[in-house]
């Protein structure tokens, strides 16, 4: 990749600093709204007792980190999709101490892949996903951080990965907090299947999930898949009837 560390775009890779954009964010439609912001106070904390752990991880260890999770990805990948040659797999720029998988996304690239990044385009909107490959020349987004360019072909997303700060073997996701993703998955049709990437450490007995929080498909860490979420089984035809 060439990067293009020059240009001024209004372009932001989603999972990076949307608890800037919104850091009080709930639903207001919640049952409780005090309850609600109870829960959010409590998220702001786990946030930054989390992030600090992660950066404080050696590059050595984050290197490793990075290894074990991108196997694990493989193979649930294989497992799940077999042959994921023209499928679109959104992946995210790495960015505070994040998991990289950046030679994952080249290697899946390379094997006939449709890369993708997610972008905020427009704020309080559900994100738009635009193709990346190793030759993209990435601008510079809100915060400064790489992405595709605004001519970069637009593309839904079959498999998403979405970093963590932290989760819970519910499949709950704590993220950033400015609710960018949980949006996008109530809007995609039909939904990707969602994978959920974070460290072992950053385990919760529950984020105390909201009415905007959506469950992930799968979660991965540096152990292995930790969560799995199989899809309800197709319902069968009624006896003397058949699927068209």
């Amino acid at each position: 990749m060439a990067g293009n560390d020059g240009s001024e775009g209004r372009y932001a890779s989603p999972p990076c600093m949307a608890g800037e954009i919104a850091p009080d964010y709930f639903d207001p439609l919640g049952v409780d709204p005090e309850q609600a912001r109870d829960v959010a106070r409590w998220r702001r904390a786990e946030r930054v007792r989390l992030r600090a752990e992660r950066q404080a991880l050696s590059v050595e260890a984050r290197g490793a980190v990075g290894a074990a999770l991108s196997g694990h990805l493989r193979d649930l990948l294989a497992d799940q999709f077999g042959d994921m040659r023209d499928r679109v797999f959104s992946a995210y720029w790495p960015i505070k101490s994040e998991p990289d998988l950046r030679p994952l996304m080249a290697d899946l690239h390379g094997t006939g892949v449709q890369v993708a990044l997610p972008l905020v385009e427009v704020k309080q909107a559900p994100l738009v996903f635009r193709r990346w490959t190793p030759e993209t020349r990435m601008v510079r987004g809100d915060w400064n951080i790489p992405v595709p360019p605004p001519q970069a072909e637009v593309v839904t997303p079959d498999v998403t990965l979405a970093p963590l700060v932290g989760w819970d073997r519910e499949g709950y996701r704590l993220g950033y907090g400015g609710g960018y993703f949980d949006r996008t998955l109530a809007h995609l049709s039909p939904r990707p299947f969602v994978i959920g990437i974070g460290l072992q450490a950053a385990e919760l007995a529950t984020i105390y999930p909201q009415p905007h929080d959506v469950p992930l498909d799968a979660i991965i860490t540096e152990d292995g898949l930790q969560v799995m979420h199989l899809p309800e089984p197709a319902e069968q035809p009624m006896e003397g009837t058949r699927w068209p």
